[in-house]
């Protein structure tokens, strides 16, 4: 998609040429020789108000031949030093998605224009790479389609010196990390069953050359995995339990391992969900997708690091075999548990594949699901929830979400909250004490089965998809945590 070039002089052929704009008292660098090249239109354009230099808006000029693009997107970026990743991310994919609304199948950009003194080249290209993918994504829908081609962004030239290779790469195989997830979430349920969800995840081991290993029904039944299997006897569709090792060194030790909540759609069982919500229930495997979106960037980046995947996926639905309220079943950790909600049932899947994970060798475990509606109550749509038994872990995982600007929230861990999970009178323990601090006694709940093993929970129930669209994708699917987990992985090979 990208070809890099130096360097960028006025004369370049371009059909669309990206420049960037810097609130300023004067055009400095190559926006100064375009300028003087136009005849001082763009300084008179920019004192009238019709080109801004406000961040995230896009201003188009027509050149009239008078340089070799024909055309300019001058991109608005604010203040230099105001000027933040996220924001040049989320002004960079503006642009795209403007490139997108016109048809556009090449441009060019300038990247020194874009440099506030403080980003690196190798950031900024980063967030070239990811906003060109993202931003120019759509979901490929079931209606009817015309016979004439769809024109989409094939060729991105990049005016800049070689050290911004890298960062391209990387920020283009984020950006291809969070379109797998995205595609998979957006997938209607009866087209990705466990089934599927586990050839996806098979697809990507082979074409990166990792392991894989996917537990059937016989094998759970062996094994003593009570809780997914319980959380799929309602279904048709038997369940899968997908392993996935990425091996960065010669020896499996110090393995971090992503486990991805995987239910392909879940009508809540007995303790059934309202109509008007349970269309969008097939985004309940949205923490397998951002798994598996992560699996395939680190397929493209090949960090020194070892990383497993582990994908519990299963239907929640109701049949006459459908566990019920009150059942009592025991887990793969030997732990009894409750069911006293039946929609209290990714934390049951999760409890078995953190258990594998710690069998599968895992020293360390970050565990992503739609988990609770609570999380939406505490922190909105934005913001995703965390859970940890281990300071050190969670340091790193936010360290690497603060570098990819994907925001979350620690929530507490006092014992009082653990202590709620012992309520019921017949088990060891309750699936779902009620309604008081639910994102955070379900996401314990997952914590009681990785045990001293240093564990990170994060709920993306509120983050994992919008209804609105933003600078950087449509409404849907939005493959929030890809990211995280990515530059996690590779801090991981330092």
């Amino acid at each position: 998609m990208f070809e890099l070039k130096q360097p960028y002089t006025p004369e370049s052929a371009e059909e669309v040429l990206l420049v960037g704009l810097f609130k300023e008292p004067k055009i400095t660098g190559p926006a100064k020789e375009i300028d003087e090249k136009l005849g001082g239109l763009i300084t008179e354009l920019m004192r009238s108000g019709d080109i801004s230099s406000k961040a995230k808006t896009v201003s188009k000029l027509h050149t009239l031949g008078k340089i070799g693009a024909k055309r300019i997107f001058f991109i608005g970026l604010g203040k230099k030093e105001s000027l933040t990743y996220g924001m040049l991310r989320s002004s960079l994919g503006k642009a795209f998605q403007q490139l997108k609304n016109e048809k556009r199948t090449s441009a060019g950009i300038v990247m020194e224009t874009f440099d506030n003194g403080t980003l690196t080249q190798d950031r900024i290209a980063h967030a070239l790479g990811d906003a060109a993918v993202c931003a120019t994504y759509s979901f490929a829908d079931y209606k009817q389609k015309t016979n004439e081609p769809e024109k989409r962004l094939e060729n991105v030239t990049v005016y800049a010196q070689q050290e911004a290779q890298t960062g391209l790469l990387t920020g283009y195989a984020y950006g291809k990390g969070i379109e797998k997830a995205r595609n998979l979430v957006n997938t209607p349920a009866n087209l990705m069953t466990p089934a599927d969800l586990a050839a996806e995840a098979i697809d990507i081991a082979l074409e990166y050359g990792m392991d894989y290993e996917v537990l059937e029904q016989e094998d759970m039944e062996k094994l003593g995995m009570g809780a997914i299997l319980a959380v799929s006897q309602g279904s048709s569709q038997p369940p899968k339990l997908i392993t996935v090792k990425y091996k960065g060194t010669e020896r499996w030790e110090n393995v971090l391992c992503f486990v991805g909540k995987g239910l392909t759609f879940d009508s809540g069982g007995y303790s059934i969900k309202p109509a008007a919500s349970m269309p969008e229930m097939k985004s309940d495997m949205g923490g397998s997708a951002s798994v598996i979106g992560a699996m395939e960037a680190i397929g493209r980046l090949k960090p020194k690091a070892n990383i497993m995947f582990i994908i519990p996926s299963s239907e929640n639905l109701i049949n006459g075999s459908a566990m019920k309220p009150g059942d009592v079943i025991t887990s793969l950790s030997g732990k009894t548990i409750e069911v006293r909600n039946t929609d209290a049932e990714g934390r049951l899947i999760l409890a078995d594949a953190v258990t594998y994970a710690k069998e599968q060798g895992a020293s360390y475990i970050v565990d992503i699901a739609t988990l609770t509606a609570g999380v939406s109550i505490a922190l909105g749509d934005c913001t995703t929830g965390a859970l940890t038994n281990n300071d050190t872990l969670f340091s790193k995982v936010k360290e690497a979400a603060e570098e990819e600007e994907e925001l979350i929230w620690l929530m507490p861990s006092f014992q009082p909250y653990k202590d709620m999970l012992k309520s019921s009178d017949v088990a060891d323990l309750n699936n779902s004490p009620g309604r008081l601090a639910q994102m955070i006694t379900g996401g314990l709940f997952v914590g009681e089965f990785a045990g001293e093993t240093p564990w990170v929970h994060l709920d993306i129930a509120g983050t994992a998809y919008s209804g609105k669209s933003s600078d950087l994708g449509p409404k849907g699917a939005t493959g929030v945590m890809v990211r995280t987990l990515c530059t996690l992985a590779r801090e991981f090979q330092k």
